[in-house]
C-alpha cells in the first residue's frame, strides 16, 4: 500500500464507468432508455427528448432530478424503466476483484443509480460480496451527486469519517464535494467525462485512466 494511503480505512467507489471500463458503453443503453421515457412522458420526438435529458443532467445533477422537479416524474417508475437493460457487455475482471478484496477497511458503492440496478451490475462484475454497503439514489432521497447533501448523508448513514475515506469516481465534478469534506479523491479519467484545460482540478488527489491500473499501483502490484 502506498504510504500516503495508509490512513485510509474506508474505500468508496462510484459504479458506472468506474468499476468497469467506460469503453463497454453500458451507459449508452441507459441513455437510450432515458430518451424513450422522456419522449413518452412529454410527448416529444427523439431529438427534443435528448435535449431535455442532457439539459436536466447538467442543471440538476441527474436527468431524474430534473424530471421530478419539472414534471413530477415518479422516481421508481423512471429508474425501473431506464435500468431495464441487458448487461451482456460487462464481465468480471479477476484482477479488480482480487485488488478490491485486498483493500484494508470497509468498502462502499456510492451511485446515482438504484440499488437494484447496482446489485445486478456488481453480480456481473464478480463483486456482489465485495462491499459493506451501498448509498443509492433512493437513500439520497433523490438529491444526487454532486450535491454536498448526499455526501454528508452517506457519511452519517454509514458512520464514515471523511478524513480517513477515499472516493473513486469517473466524473471529476463529483469529486469536489468529497474533497471539501476531507476525503482523498481519485478521478478515473477514462473518457466518460472530459475536463477542459481551464478546469481547476486541484481537488483531485489521484488520476488514472483505469481502476485496475490504479489499484495495482497503490497496492504495489504493478
Amino acid at each position: 500500500m502506498l504510504p500516503a494511503l495508509r490512513h485510509i480505512n474506508c474505500w468508496i467507489f462510484d459504479l458506472d464507468n468506474c468499476l468497469y471500463p467506460a469503453s463497454t458503453n453500458l451507459f449508452e443503453l441507459i441513455d437510450i432508455r432515458m430518451g424513450q421515457y422522456i419522449g413518452r412522458l412529454l410527448g416529444v420526438d427523439r431529438a427534443e427528448a435528448r435535449r431535455v435529458q442532457k439539459g436536466y443532467f447538467h442543471e440538476h445533477g441527474t436527468t431524474l432530478a430534473g424530471l421530478m422537479k419539472t414534471h413530477g416524474a415518479d422516481p421508481h417508475e423512471f429508474l425501473d424503466f431506464v435500468h431495464d437493460i441487458e448487461l451482456a457487455q460487462i464481465t468480471a475482471d479477476p484482477e479488480v476483484v482480487a485488488a478490491i478484496e485486498l483493500l484494508p477497511g470497509r468498502k462502499f458503492v456510492f451511485t446515482n443509480g438504484s440499488e437494484q440496478y447496482a446489485s445486478r451490475v456488481l453480480e456481473k462484475l464478480g463483486l456482489a460480496n465485495a462491499f459493506d454497503g451501498m448509498h443509492d439514489i433512493h437513500a439520497m432521497e433523490y438529491v444526487p451527486k454532486p450535491n454536498p447533501i448526499s455526501y454528508a448523508a452517506l457519511c452519517d448513514r454509514h458512520g464514515i469519517n471523511p478524513k480517513t475515506a477515499l472516493f473513486a469516481e469517473d466524473m471529476a465534478r463529483n469529486l469536489k464535494p468529497a474533497k471539501a469534506l476531507g476525503m482523498t479523491t481519485v478521478w478515473i479519467d477514462n473518457g466518460s467525462e472530459q475536463a477542459s484545460d481551464n478546469d481547476d482540478l486541484s481537488f483531485i488527489d489521484y488520476r488514472s485512466s483505469d481502476i485496475n491500473l490504479w489499484l495495482k499501483d497503490i497496492l504495489g502490484k504493478a
